[in-house]
């Protein structure tokens, strides 16, 4: 018996979920992380850019070449390992070092991914990331000197992560080199591949927010044109109830904005999406962080509450105003339509109603013209009839004005007769 065929799918499908490997990092050590993406239509970029200006900094260091078409590639570019991928929207760079500068978040650490390279990327830097990974101190008074020296205290945000193996702590600001610092101290004994997980969810944390963010300056944009909207479709609605407006004038006028309040719905549509998508990882990876409060400061997930879930609930908002203005115009429009479509039924009564008139005036017309057609050719007849017939009547002693008055009734009754016989033809 044959052996069971594969879905031809199955091996990739599988493959999938290891596409992606963590880092494992020794500690000291130093992570750079870069997310780059388009300003406009990023899904839709052309993906062989990004490919080819990743070949451009492997070949700068002489690094073997990931395979055509790769979406992921993970190497080394001298003593920095190496990561990229490439996203539905944007593209990742990833570089740890080992080891960590004497000044603590040193510009020069961010080298690994030089200015001139970055600046000829298909893409605008959305993210910079300049992450630094050292030893858990003994004397915590020492680490809280060190946070507060390197951080904005009213933004900094520090907690406790998974079960204790590290502090993490970060103020969200980006420094005057253009990068966002995160600083993490690694309890002794925990495993690289640990380490690993908590730099790439700090990673994926400020990715994830930035790219949901984009939402909120889209949302902005649209509450001001839904702020114009507003008056003339709430106008517009009281309008149907009045006589002062042309009904289909107003029907006009909301279809307009109909159409308007649907275009904006498709163009929104796939940002709204995204950033339903962004904030529920964002969410998910500091839920995964497992937080426990340090030293009085608030955890991450409390830095977003006050600052990041407003702007996500701004963006719901938004698009919630949208589809209910949306579906406000269509129901108004229908109603609208309806209305214009009573009236024209009226106007189309009213119509037939003076068809019917006309009609019964024409068929009146017609029969007063058919007794005038009988009576003009009946006489024209019996005149020609009698003058045909006196000859014929004086021997007789029948005067002409005798033989008229014989003639005319049967005259008339033949023209009559002859006058029906044609209507029914021509009805028939």
């Amino acid at each position: 018996m044959p052996p069971i065929e594969d879905h031809p799918l199955r091996y990739a499908l599988a493959n999938e979920l290891h596409a992606r490997p963590l880092p494992s990092l020794e500690v000291p050590c130093t992570a750079v992380f870069v997310a780059l993406k388009e300003p406009v239509d990023a899904a839709n970029r052309d993906r062989s850019l990004d490919l080819a200006h990743l070949l451009a900094l492997l070949d700068r260091h002489a690094s073997p070449h990931p395979p055509p078409g790769a979406t992921h590639f993970s190497g080394r570019i001298g003593r920095t390992d190496f990561n990229w991928e490439s996203h539905t929207e944007f593209v990742t760079y990833a570089g740890y070092t080992p080891g960590v500068s004497p000044r603590a978040f040193d510009p020069a650490e961010a080298g690994v991914f030089p200015e001139d390279w970055l600046a000829s990327g298909p893409g605008k830097r959305l993210v910079s990331l300049l992450i630094r990974i050292e030893p858990l101190p003994e004397d915590e008074a020492a680490l809280n000197t060190s946070l507060d020296g390197w951080f904005v205290p009213e933004s900094l945000a520090s907690a406790r992560v998974i079960d204790g193996a590290a502090i993490v702590a970060g103020d969200f600001h980006i420094d005057p080199a253009g990068h966002m610092r995160f600083a993490v101290f690694v309890r002794p004994g925990t495993s690289p591949r640990r380490v690993g997980r908590i730099v790439q969810r700090l990673c994926e944390i400020e990715t994830y927010r930035a790219m949901s963010m984009l939402g909120l300056m889209r949302t902005r944009l649209l509450t001001q044109r839904l702020n114009a909207l507003d008056p003339s479709l709430s106008a517009l609605v009281n309008a149907i109830d009045s006589n002062s407006r042309n009904p289909e004038d107003t029907l006009h006028e909301l279809l307009a904005i109909s159409a308007e309040l649907e275009s904006l719905s498709v163009q929104l549509s796939f940002r709204f999406s995204a950033t339903n998508a962004y904030e529920a990882i964002v969410t998910q990876r500091i839920d995964a962080l497992r937080e426990v409060r340090q030293a009085g400061r608030q955890t991450f997930g409390e830095f977003m509450v006050r600052r990041y879930d407003p702007a996500m609930r701004t963006v719901k908002s938004a698009e919630l105003r949208l589809q209910r203005m949306a579906e406000r115009a269509q129901r108004a429009a229908e109603l609208l339509r309806t209305r214009v479509d009573v009236d024209r039924s009226a106007q189309n009564q009213k119509l037939l109603e003076s068809m019917d008139r006309r009609a019964d005036l024409a068929l009146r017309l017609q029969h007063t013209v058919e007794g005038l057609s009988v009576v003009a050719v009946s006489y024209y007849a019996v005149s020609l009839a009698s003058y045909a017939a006196y000859p014929f009547t004086e021997p007789f002693g029948i005067s002409k004005g005798m033989a008229t008055a014989i003639l005319t009734p049967i005259i008339v009754l033949v023209v009559w007769l002859t006058v029906q016989r044609i209507k029914r033809r021509m009805e028939s």
